[in-house]
């Protein structure tokens, strides 16, 4: 099994509200994970969001904590519920409410990874998929829930930044449809995962950058968006998906020749970001 659940990098001065975390950037393929799988060790790779921890790895420098997954998503996907079991993959579970995640195989212990290629040949036992969650999945959300009180507790607000990638093919349709590709999407469930002017900030952010941003399509946000956006309570929770050939060779899976660059910009976005202030966010919902 992968060696560590999470590492978390925490600022000298905790300066800001924003805690930054990439959950599905993990790369720590076990022997043993490897061993179990159909897949070769470049195929395994496809749906991890490869690089974006080292692509805002500056969040500490700024004064926010930055919260990073050890265990690959092909081996345990962080962004879902722990409930959302596979009964295709783990034997007793029951079938329950149709989830149109589990249905496609991208449940919480993943069943296939990007355009649907299998990761394993047989099914998996409830056993080792419970051992899995709470080896993994567990300490990784009680970090996470743990940094955003601090932050609360410090500041009066919390802003969680969670930090993916999308395949470059994810905007075709909005390209067909004539209009210009974003380069980040950003998700807030639609407005209920965050206060429109956090996420008025963050787009500005993206944008002075120049990077191109859309809201919510196709990305709104998946579990953890929806599970830690509470900006009633001074929670706010921000999905971000960077498109991957800004910055890499997405079927190689290496950095591409713009990758310092793209670093270097989202470097000066992500130290914005820190500077969101929650007297700026009380003035705005006044």
């Amino acid at each position: 099994m992968p060696h560590i659940p999470y590492e978390v990098v925490r600022p000298d001065q905790a300066r800001s509200c924003a805690v930054f975390a990439s959950p599905h950037s993990g790369r720590n393929y076990s022997f043993s994970f490897l061993r179990s799988t159909v897949l070769d060790g470049h195929s395994i790779r496809s749906s991890e969001d490869a690089f974006v921890d080292l692509l805002f790895k500056s969040a500490p420098h700024f004064g926010a904590p930055f919260l990073m997954a050890g265990a690959p998503r092909a081996f345990l996907d962080l962004n879902r519920s722990r409930d959302e079991l596979d009964p295709a993959l783990i034997e007793g579970v029951r079938r329950q409410a149709h989830n149109p995640r589990v249905a496609s195989g991208l449940g919480v212990i993943p069943r296939v990874v990007a355009n649907g290629r299998s990761i394993y040949q047989g099914k998996l036992t409830l056993d080792e998929a419970r051992e899995r969650i709470a080896a993994y999945w567990v300490p990784y959300h009680d970090m996470l829930q743990s940094l955003l009180n601090d932050a609360r507790g410090d500041h009066g607000q919390a802003i969680l930044v969670d930090c993916h990638s999308m395949p470059h093919e994810a905007m075709e349709g909005v390209a067909r449809m004539g209009l210009k590709r974003p380069d980040v999407v950003l998700g807030d469930r639609f407005g209920a995962a965050a206060g429109s002017d956090v996420v008025d900030q963050i787009e500005a952010a993206f944008s002075r950058a120049g990077f191109t941003v859309t809201r919510n399509t196709p990305f709104a946000g998946a579990y953890i968006t929806q599970a830690y956006g509470r900006p009633a309570r001074g929670q706010h929770a921000v999905q971000v998906e960077l498109d991957r050939s800004l910055y890499m060779n997405e079927s190689l899976v290496r950095p591409n020749g713009d990758f310092e660059d793209v670093q270097k910009a989202l470097s000066g976005v992500v130290a914005e970001i820190a500077r969101i202030r929650p007297e700026s966010l009380a003035l705005a919902a006044e």
